[in-house]
């Protein structure tokens, strides 16, 4: 095969540039995911500390208490009409 006709042949094939395409595009699409992740940390980390103080001071009924409440809130006393 001639040089030249390699050359051409090596000029017109346009595989590697779709590949390099691609390459570009999914560290574009990485670097936003890390972005993303970095600013939202944050504003997690505070809501997740929230949730846990509000769940450790929770306080939490007894069986007794449930059963308890179940039977005067269907006792009648309500002004339904």
């Amino acid at each position: 095969m001639d040089f030249f006709k390699l050359y051409k042949k090596f000029q017109k094939d346009e595989d590697g540039a779709v590949t390099v395409d691609w390459v570009v595009l999914t560290a574009a699409i990485v670097g936003l995911g890390i972005a993303v992740i970095s600013s939202v940390n944050s504003g997690v980390t505070d809501l997740a500390d929230g949730v846990k103080s509000s769940l450790t001071d929770a306080e939490v009924n007894g069986m007794s208490d449930l059963s308890t409440a179940a039977t005067s809130s269907s006792s009648g006393t309500g002004d339904d009409g």
